[in-house]
């Protein structure tokens, strides 16, 4: 819980910027601060051995797709709007905040995106980027839409890119729900600033995670037996989503279901 009270959560974000300058963060503090870690140690943490020391490839074939938001983005173009709640900017999304009291459980899962200016063939990072990301829990549920959760806001939040385009999240493994590959929904804004409205965005998307991963969580990990069967009825392939192509989109993991998994995405806009 932050060290806001419950009035000022429902102000929003936008009434957090001010009182955070006004402390003398500025901009570049503000982004150390909603980042959640140091530029210097994410850095570090994103370095070799998270698969993307090649950005120049990883990029090569053009920007990440457009794809839907779904049914239950929570941005406010469908009715639930966590952009405009005090304290949705956060680094570790696990729980709900504000008025909610609830706790995700599953797998413990770091996703680690570095946001790039794709621009005539060249890519630069793209720093103070916003990125708003949300995903189903481990049964499968949406936090503010699934009967049972809909006063719940986990696995909701939004991060700030630091001077070399890297942020991440602290999240749960998310479960297979009938119809759809596992995946993670997230929106691109080109600064906090914007990631107040959903007409501000500059890309929707979504990340995809390898099968052999999904087949080890759900084989191993409680609470995730559903998932097991819907997992076999679907591909990559056929997913409603993915099948038109996946390459850029297919997050590199790393980790293990006892210790924790890290899911690094590129993501070129």
């Amino acid at each position: 819980m932050s060290e806001h009270t419950t009035n000022d959560h429902r102000e929003g974000l936008a009434h957090d910027l001010p009182g955070l300058m006004a402390r003398g963060y500025g901009r570049r503090g503000l982004l150390g601060l909603l980042g959640g870690v140091g530029a210097a140690t994410l850095v570090v943490a994103c370095s070799a051995d998270d698969g993307l020391t090649d950005v120049s490839t990883a990029v090569g074939e053009g920007e990440i797709p457009e794809e839907t938001a779904g049914p239950y983005p929570g941005d406010g173009s469908n009715g639930p709007d966590v952009l405009s709640q005090s304290g949705v900017v956060r680094e570790d999304i696990t729980r709900s905040f504000g008025s909610g009291s609830g706790v995700a459980a599953g797998v413990a899962t770091t996703i680690r995106l570095r946001v790039l200016q794709l621009e005539d063939g060249e890519s630069t990072p793209l720093a103070g980027a916003a990125v708003y990301l949300w995903h189903a829990d481990r049964e499968g549920r949406y936090s503010m839409y699934s009967s049972d959760i809909a006063d719940e806001n986990y696995l909701r939040g939004v991060q700030v890119a630091d001077k070399d385009g890297w942020l991440q999240f602290k999240t749960v493994f998310p479960g297979c729900y009938p119809g759809r590959w596992p995946h993670v929904h997230f929106e691109v804004y080109p600064s906090v600033d914007d990631a107040t409205s959903a007409s501000n965005r500059m890309r929707t998307t979504q990340l995809a995670l390898p099968e052999a991963t999904c087949r080890e969580v759900y084989g191993v990990a409680e609470g995730y037996d559903s998932s097991v069967a819907n997992l076999e009825q679907l591909s990559l392939d056929s997913d409603n989503v993915f099948s038109d192509g996946y390459s850029l989109q297919l997050a590199k993991v790393t980790g293990s279901a006892p210790g924790g998994y890290t899911a690094t995405l590129a993501v070129p806009v």
